[in-house]
C-alpha cells in the first residue's frame, strides 16, 4: 500500500472515530457538570443556626436531621441574650437562618424587633398550645421545670419552702443559692414578674440579695447543695437528672422539691426556635424547625441525655421525669415574658 493510500485510510479512521470521541467528551462534560451542580445544591442546602441550646443536644438534632433530609446544619453556639442582642444588632443582614434558645425571653426580644418569619401552620400544630407563644412567630422545642434542689441530710420535707416567695423570709438567710447571672434564673424571675407584678418581684429580689449565695451556673449550685455548703438552691430539673445519670457525684445527697399549685416556683421554661425573616434558606429552615418538634426531634429529647421535657403533641417525655401535668405549672404565654425589665429589676437589687 503506497503512502497516499495509507494517508487516506488514516484520515478515514479519524473521521470514523470523531463522533465516538465527541460523544465521550460530551458525556464527560455532562457528568462533570452534574457533579458540580450536585455540589452546589449540597452547598445551598446548608442552614446557619444561632444555637443557645445545650450544644450536645443541638448537635444530636442537627446530625439526625441532616442524615434524614440531606440538609446541612452549621451550628454557632452561644448564650440566649448574647445571640438575641446580636440578631437585633445585625437586623436584616444577619447570616443566621434559625435561632434556638434555652429560655423564651430571648425569643420574645427578637420577635418584638420584627425579625422572625411566621412559623408554618403545620409546624405550630405539632406543639401543645401552652408550649408556644400566641403570636406564632416562634415555637417551643423543649421544656424544663424550676425546682428547689435540697440537701436531704439538712432538710426534711416539712421544712421545705411552700412557695418560691418563702425564700425571701429571714429564716432562709444564707441557706440557699442560685445563679443570678444566667439566663435560666432570669427566666424564672420573668415568670415571677408576669405572675405577681413589679412591686412583689422587686421586693423579692432585694430580699434575695440579703438571703442567698450567688454561684456561677446551675451545676455549681447543685454541687454546693450536695456538699452541704447551702441547704438548697433554685435550678432547673435536668441538671440533677443529668448528674444522677452520669456519676451522681454532685447529687448523691440531693433531692428535688417541686413547688406545684401554679406557684412562680413551678414555672416551666420553654426553649424556643424560630426562623429569621432574613433567612436565605427559608424552606430548609422551616423544615428544620418542623423536624425538631416532630417525632424525630422529640425522640432525641426522650431517649437522649438532656432530660428536658418534650413539647410535641402525643410525644411522651423521658419516663424518669415527673409528668408535665403533675408539675401544676402556672399558665403563662411565653410571649409575655419581659427580659429587659427583669434585667433592670435585678440590677436595681444589686444582683447583676
Amino acid at each position: 500500500m503506497n503512502f497516499q493510500a495509507l494517508r487516506r485510510k488514516s484520515t478515514f479512521e479519524r473521521q470514523l472515530m470523531h463522533p465516538a470521541l465527541s460523544a465521550l467528551f460530551g458525556s464527560t462534560l455532562a457528568l462533570a457538570g452534574l457533579i458540580l451542580s450536585s455540589q452546589a445544591m449540597a452547598q445551598e442546602k446548608r442552614i446557619i443556626v444561632y444555637n443557645a441550646q445545650h450544644e450536645s443536644l443541638a448537635k444530636e438534632w442537627a446530625t439526625a436531621f441532616t442524615a434524614e433530609t440531606g440538609i446541612g446544619v452549621t451550628l454557632r453556639s452561644g448564650a440566649d441574650s448574647e445571640f438575641s442582642n446580636q440578631i437585633v444588632a445585625e437586623g436584616k443582614a444577619s447570616p443566621a437562618d434559625v435561632f434556638l434558645t434555652e429560655n423564651s425571653p430571648a425569643m420574645t426580644q427578637v420577635e418584638q424587633a420584627g425579625l422572625f418569619a411566621p412559623v408554618d401552620a403545620d409546624t405550630l400544630a405539632l406543639v401543645e398550645d401552652q408550649y408556644r407563644p400566641s403570636g406564632g412567630h416562634w415555637i417551643g422545642i423543649a421544656a424544663r421545670s424550676t425546682v428547689f434542689a435540697y440537701n436531704k441530710t439538712k432538710l426534711t420535707e416539712d421544712q421545705l419552702p411552700k412557695s418560691l416567695l418563702d425564700l425571701a423570709g429571714p429564716q432562709w438567710k444564707g441557706r440557699w443559692g442560685a445563679s443570678p447571672s444566667g439566663p435560666d434564673f432570669q427566666a424564672i424571675v420573668s415568670a415571677l414578674l408576669q405572675l405577681k407584678g413589679e412591686a412583689v418581684t422587686s421586693d423579692w429580689l432585694k430580699a434575695m440579695k440579703t438571703n442567698f449565695k450567688a454561684y456561677r451556673g446551675n451545676n455549681t449550685v447543685l454541687k454546693a447543695v450536695n456538699s452541704g455548703e447551702i441547704d438548697g438552691g433554685i435550678i432547673y430539673h435536668y441538671y440533677w437528672f443529668g448528674d444522677r445519670a452520669r456519676t451522681g457525684e454532685n447529687s448523691s445527697d440531693v433531692e428535688l422539691h417541686y413547688f406545684r399549685n401554679g406557684d412562680p416556683g413551678a414555672f416551666v421554661s420553654i426553649s424556643g426556635g424560630g426562623v429569621l425573616a432574613s433567612s436565605k434558606h427559608p424552606q430548609e429552615s422551616q423544615a428544620f424547625l418542623k423536624w425538631i418538634v416532630g417525632k424525630g426531634g422529640q425522640k432525641v429529647l426522650r431517649e437522649g441525655t438532656s432530660y428536658e421535657y418534650t413539647v410535641g403533641r402525643g410525644e411522651p417525655s423521658n419516663a424518669a421525669l415527673v409528668s408535665l401535668e403533675d408539675l401544676q405549672a402556672p399558665k403563662i404565654d411565653p410571649q409575655t415574658l419581659n427580659s429587659r425589665k427583669v434585667t433592670d429589676l435585678m440590677t436595681d437589687a444589686g444582683l447583676m
